[in-house]
């Protein structure tokens, strides 16, 4: 399999991405017709359990598989007035959960006050952190304390516990960093057994390929990150890669999309199906649109109920009783056992 490195290749627009995903050059069934025959279309919505907030595109890094297309150079953030509004939403309406994310979240100027606002909120609060950020700055050095006194959830992505693997997929150096960035979490009680610290692992594969067994790859790393730099984690979530962003653009330029996109396909899971992250989350932008997913966030496909697409319209009772839209790329979402923000769903 080769390396996670682009070509030239840019689609030059979200539309062109959706048009190309929905009129591909290959014959496949759609992904509507597949939930059909497991009884699942249209595809509903079980609840409102998560609010998963992207606060802006501003990374200090740039990883090839990244969906949203992240960067140092991306400008776009939540504004303090759609902040706001989620703190509102999640008060109101006793969404149990929020989600952020980016580009790295802790960028964001307001980050700190984003999370004690939902803390007081009632909210329990996850953050993808992506783990170099804690050595990015000095700014930044307090973050593992800070996450410990607001109880903080932290999710992070690492490909592998080779060095060899992540910075293929991450860049240059990250794995070191990444490993740095773990033990901060360690020494400040994350990962550890018996913390109520949570510190889970992403894995997500570093070519064109469906992700293993995820307890089985969670053992592995477990054992072999204790083994060589002891540390400790609670759970490793595997993700399997969708076909959006610059990895639709990598699997284009190395001529594998035909064969992934089959492989997706022929790797339908009715069980994975009834558990994707869709059915209980909403999704929302930096600039306060609402959508079904942060997949279907990237790809500019907005809630269903128009009267429902931003934060300032929110309404639970409409969310609630909409159908979700549907792509093929959520086959990757369906695929053997399943994939979401929190790992397999079946």
């Amino acid at each position: 399999m080769s390396d996670l490195k682009l070509r030239p290749f840019k689609f030059k627009s979200t539309h062109d991405q959706v048009q190309f995903l929905e009129n591909p050059e290959f014959e496949s069934v759609s992904f509507a017709d597949k939930l059909k025959s497991s009884n699942l279309y249209p595809l509903k919505p079980t609840g409102i359990d998560i609010l998963q907030i992207n606060v802006g595109k501003m990374c200090n890094q740039t990883c090839h598989h990244c969906h949203v297309d992240a960067g140092p150079t991306r400008k776009e953030k939540i504004s303090q007035d759609h902040m706001q509004m989620c703190v509102e939403i999640v008060k109101s309406n006793k969404i149990k959960t929020v989600d952020l994310t980016g580009g790295a979240p802790e960028m964001h100027p307001h980050f700190r006050d984003f999370v004690r606002e939902l803390k007081m909120a009632g909210a329990h609060i996850i953050n993808r952190c992506n783990l170099t950020i804690l050595l990015a700055h000095k700014s930044y050095a307090d973050l593992p304390d800070f996450f410990k006194e607001y109880q903080v959830e932290i999710v992070s992505s690492l490909p592998h516990f080779s060095k060899r693997h992540t910075d293929r997929q991450r860049g240059d150096g990250v794995f070191e960093k990444s490993i740095m960035g773990l033990k901060l979490l360690n020494k400040a009680g994350y990962g550890l057994k018996n913390s109520s610290l949570k510190l889970n692992l992403v894995y997500n594969p570093s070519g064109s390929f469906l992700p293993g067994s995820q307890q089985e790859l969670e053992n592995e790393f477990k054992k072999q990150l204790f083994k060589d730099y002891g540390i400790e984690f609670h759970n490793l979530y595997c993700i399997t890669n969708m076909p959006i962003s610059r990895y639709l653009e990598y699997l284009l330029t190395t001529d594998n999309y035909e064969s992934y996109m089959t492989t997706l396909v022929n790797a339908y899971n009715p069980a994975a199906a009834k558990g994707v992250m869709c059915r209980n989350t909403i999704s929302v932008s930096w600039d306060g649109s609402l959508y079904d997913c942060d997949f279907n966030q990237m790809l500019d496909l907005k809630v269903e109920p128009k009267n429902s697409q931003s934060l300032k319209t929110f309404n639970l009772e409409d969310l609630l009783s909409r159908n979700i839209k549907l792509g093929q790329h959520c086959f990757g979402c369906t695929a053997g056992s399943g994939s979401s923000c929190g790992g397999v769903t079946s």
